[in-house]
């Protein structure tokens, strides 16, 4: 097993007693630090996609980003999906771009399958430690960061979001 597999593993084992209590109580009520990444530039990043083609955080400059880090075998996120193909397809050509970025262990090789069965409309690349630590070392997926169209990240969630907060995020940055 990889190290950044094995820590993530570690890490998501232990987190996921505590997950279901985040979700319910909400991340300021758990004592989680708040992210020093609001207000500030988004880290660059480049990663590869399902079909091994390397994608950048520059290929949507200009679009508010939906930045997901996620993994197939995790429920929450597995729940999410529909909502952001649903909220893909109803604002991408108002420049929407979802960015799933898959933190399983074996790479395309799981998450390919996956993401044809579940219909993703939107980009998924494959993450690495790089990445993760760039995002505040992300230790529980879902986590997902918006974007604005400077660059800028807007907002933080750690957990699963509702199609009604989704949206509620990613309207005024698109206007």
């Amino acid at each position: 097993m990889k190290p950044f597999a094995k820590r993530f593993l570690h890490v998501g084992l232990l987190a996921g007693g505590l997950f279901a209590i985040a979700i319910h109580l909400g991340c300021q009520s758990t004592g989680q630090k708040p992210s020093k990444l609001l207000g500030q530039p988004a880290p660059a990043w480049q990663l590869k996609d399902l079909e091994g083609k390397a994608v950048r955080s520059e290929d949507f400059k200009g679009k508010v980003v939906v930045l997901n880090f996620w993994a197939t075998w995790c429920p929450p996120c597995r729940q999410e999906i529909p909502d952001f193909i649903a909220l893909q397809k109803a604002y991408g050509n108002r420049g929407l771009a979802f960015v799933g970025v898959a933190l399983d262990e074996e790479g395309a090789s799981a998450v390919k399958p996956f993401a044809k069965d579940a219909g993703i409309n939107y980009p998924l690349v494959i993450g690495d430690e790089k990445a993760v630590t760039a995002y505040e070392s992300v230790e529980v997926v879902p986590t997902t960061y918006v974007i604005d169209r400077n660059g800028i990240i807007i907002s933080r969630h750690i957990g699963s979001l509702t199609k009604a907060e989704m949206e509620q995020e990613i309207k005024p940055p698109l206007q």
